[in-house]
């Protein structure tokens, strides 16, 4: 099973290769799901790094409907990161009424033409779960990052099952949100090929929240050798 994590430094980026881990999703900011990591961020775990790195490609917090400025500079970095050598990225657009905007979608999959493309957790704020894996699916883009529309990918099991059936091998249904030693075994067991995570201990031992404004994550050395030797 191939194990992604989600990493929103270059301490976790390598803290994932040294636990064994298949591919990094680079990022920033987990506190808001994820931003756009700094150019010099990429740059630098491209440069130091061995295994597979895709980029998240999402410009701000909030909403995934986007200007044409804002998708404008989406396509920059996705053509940046195509020339600094990343292997994919992870990005996605919907319409202001919660559906895959396919115009704009498709601009970015152009843009990321030789990158796998990954359809990332935009999909889980669609209004019609099954519509949307069967857009992405005539989109041909190469998997989607799914909690099962649920809070955590546990909880969205039984959806995340039903679209793994429906996929029928023409995308892949990567579960995400949640996943820890606990609970990343039974994925494995229901038939995915793959899983994401974050692994992350907070650095700031006396914060009192995840959230709380400063506090730092990293991704956790030890919990991505647990995992990786459980679903091996």
């Amino acid at each position: 099973m191939i194990v992604e994590i989600c990493a929103n430094s270059f301490e976790s980026a390598l803290a994932a290769e040294k636990g064994g881990a298949h591919r990094i999703e680079l990022c920033t900011q987990l506190a808001f799901g994820g931003l756009t990591p700094s150019h010099q961020l990429i740059k630098k775990v491209i440069a130091q790094l061995n295994i597979p790195v895709h980029v998240l490609i999402r410009p701000r917090k909030g909403s995934f409907y986007y200007t044409e400025f804002e998708l404008n500079k989406m396509i920059s970095t996705i053509n940046f990161c195509k020339n600094t050598g990343c292997q994919g990225v992870v990005s996605g657009v919907l319409t202001s009424g919660n559906r895959i905007n396919i115009s704009a979608t498709k601009q970015l999959i152009n843009a990321a033409k030789g990158m796998d493309f990954t359809f990332h957790r935009a999909f889980d704020c669609t209004e019609n779960a099954i519509e949307s894996l069967e857009q992405l699916i005539d989109l041909k883009i190469k998997r989607v990052l799914s909690s099962g529309q649920k809070q955590t990918a546990y909880n969205g099991l039984s959806l995340l099952k039903e679209m793994n059936k429906l996929s029928n091998g023409k995308i892949e249904i990567m579960p995400g949100s949640g996943i820890n030693p606990e609970n990343a075994l039974c994925f494995k067991d229901q038939g995915f090929s793959s899983i994401h995570l974050s692994a992350t201990l907070q650095k700031k031992e006396n914060s009192t929240s995840f959230f709380e404004g400063g506090t730092e994550s990293v991704s956790d050395l030890k919990t991505i050798k647990k995992i990786i030797e459980l679903v091996a």
